[in-house]
């Protein structure tokens, strides 16, 4: 046991922080969409110029650089534009230097996997936890190179790192790179240049609780009219009283619309984003608002009534259902998905496949045991080398993705959700219960036997079906006994089911009828113990 890793303990997963809902605006105008576009470039160049400085001031930043940053955009648009624009550039400076770590920690990863390898001899093979040596001296001398390359990136990260400098790309270096691949990509200039225009512009206003409707910039009334405060620059655009510009588009939003009507009815904050959609020209209001943290149910009550354990596979969900015992309770479930086409429909299969998992736990009143997957680390082509094939099977998995999703929509329909550590859970759930739990009528799987395991770990059991106890205190001469279910549960004294074939070496097939039959056996105490045993007289005459 020295040689595994230790297993983090169980918790109950937090409610999400916030909700956003999105709703098309329908039936817009030309002159509509012109002022939009008008109003987003205008504060798009603010927002660049806005992060050009926060990107500059660096680790020197502080709250005074900040007001200063916003009073000198507040002449150039209005105070609470300017707010949100300061407030969105300090959000895209954070979030890029999380990815600055992460990078570093991947970059050390892959610089310490190759040292290790360059380190053994050739053709040495390795261990679970670690690579072995490379297989050719070509491969060796390949792999030395590629170290150079990677210690000189960590070396450029990690002084950026330390002088606080960020690389940050509005509207998105993957789009910015397709300018110079446009055949590759099948678009037109004018078609790339739209995209990259609309992926710059700055349409956001964050909310503020007191105010009508709880948002002064962009107002979006009960009834579903939405209104816009034109920056100073841009007033003479204005079709409504104190500088405002109302659209002719009204939204209704489906999902959580009651929700959204009570809240902007009591004047909460709603923070609301337009946005152009150039593939489908589309425009898009997202509305957004915080949640006050739900009261955590404790784990210990959870796990009174039980559980479904999942496993999350690159193609499907295996769940299976568990009792508080840990003891498999009726068939498994499998809830397929694909990840293949548009990133809509991946997202779509992925959402569809979590609804009727979630209705199936909800019909049951159970929660939800998922495993706390990670796969950050586990992508790298230094760990797993030639292994390209489960390389981008892991890294296909949409584990960010179905977190995601699985937490705000349990959250919705009130079903607690437990993370568990991941370690060792398939590996353990084949070999202790994918054969007992194999029958004639069923077929289990290595991914359902790891949703026994999930479960089992979530309710503080063991994976194990077996232990062995103290020498003294076995039974049966020297016997093993399992953890199984308690002697309360109902049925467990009960006969085993009729397994095909022979029971012993000495019962020929198809002797087996009164297997079940506890008074059938010659056993103490039993009916058939009691009969008569004396033979008949033999008869006097032939």
């Amino acid at each position: 046991m020295g040689g595994l890793r230790s297993v983090g303990a169980s918790f109950v997963v937090p409610g999400p922080s916030g909700v956003a809902v999105r709703d098309r605006l329908k039936g817009l105008s030309a002159q509509d969409e012109r002022v939009l576009r008008l109003v987003g470039d205008h504060l798009g160049s603010l927002a660049s110029g806005d992060l050009k400085a926060r990107c500059a001031a660096g680790l020197e930043h502080d709250s005074e650089s900040w007001a200063a940053r916003k009073r000198e955009l507040t002449g150039l648009s209005s105070s609470r534009w300017a707010g949100s624009l300061t407030k969105a550039t300090h959000d895209v400076w954070e979030l890029a230097r999380r990815g600055q770590q992460a990078h570093i920690r991947q970059l050390e990863a892959g610089v310490d996997a190759i040292r290790h390898r360059l380190s053994l001899p050739l053709g040495e093979k390795g261990s679970k936890r670690a690579a072995g040596g490379y297989r050719s001296r070509r491969e060796w001398h390949a792999k030395a190179r590629r170290l150079g390359v990677l210690e000189d990136r960590l070396a450029a990260a990690r002084a950026d790192w330390a002088a606080g400098r960020v690389r940050v790309v509005r509207g998105g270096k993957r789009l910015l790179n397709t300018r110079h691949h446009l055949q590759e990509a099948r678009l037109g200039e004018e078609e790339w240049r739209g995209r990259w225009e609309a992926s710059r512009r700055f349409l956001q206003a964050d909310g503020e609780s007191g105010k009508r409707y709880g948002n002064e910039t962009i107002r979006v009334s009960p009834d579903g009219q939405v209104s816009i405060r034109l920056p100073a620059p841009l007033a003479r655009l204005a079709n409504a009283p104190h500088g405002r510009y109302v659209l002719t588009a009204r939204v209704s939003f489906a999902h959580r619309g009651d929700t959204w009507r009570d809240r902007i009815g009591a004047n909460r904050a709603v923070a609301y984003r337009i946005r152009e959609d150039v593939q489908r020209q589309r425009w898009y209001l997202t509305a957004s608002w915080t949640l006050p943290p739900a009261p955590a149910v404790p784990l210990t009550t959870i796990r009174t009534g039980g559980l479904v354990g999942v496993d999350t596979n690159a193609d499907h969900l295996a769940a299976w259902r568990l009792d508080r015992h840990g003891n498999p309770v009726g068939a498994p479930r499998r809830f397929d998905y694909t990840l293949t086409g548009t990133t809509d429909h991946r997202d779509a299969q992925v959402r569809h496949a979590l609804t009727r998992l979630l209705h199936w736990a909800r019909r049951h009143h159970l929660a939800i045991a998922v495993e706390d997957l990670d796969f950050t680390a586990e992508t790298t082509r230094e760990k797993h080398g030639r292994r390209k094939k489960f390389r981008r099977l892991i890294s296909g998995m949409p584990v960010a993705r179905l977190r995601a999703r699985l937490v705000s929509m349990a959250t919705e329909l009130g079903i607690p959700l437990v993370a568990v550590d991941p370690a060792y859970t398939s590996k353990w759930g084949a070999r202790h219960w994918q054969k007992p739990l194999t029958s004639t009528t069923r077929r289990t799987t290595r991914h359902d036997a790891a949703a026994v395991a999930i479960g089992r770990r979530a309710l503080g059991h063991p994976i194990r079906r077996r232990t062995a106890p103290p020498r003294t205190h076995q039974s049966d001469g020297y016997g093993h006994r399992t953890v199984q279910a308690r002697p309360d549960t109902p049925g467990r004294e009960g006969p085993r089911p009729r397994i095909p074939g022979p029971r012993t070496r000495s019962v020929p097939p198809g002797r087996g009828a009164n297997a079940g039959d506890q008074h059938a056996q010659h056993r103490p105490g039993r009916a058939a113990e009691r009969e008569s045993r004396q033979q008949d007289s033999l008869p006097l005459s032939p």
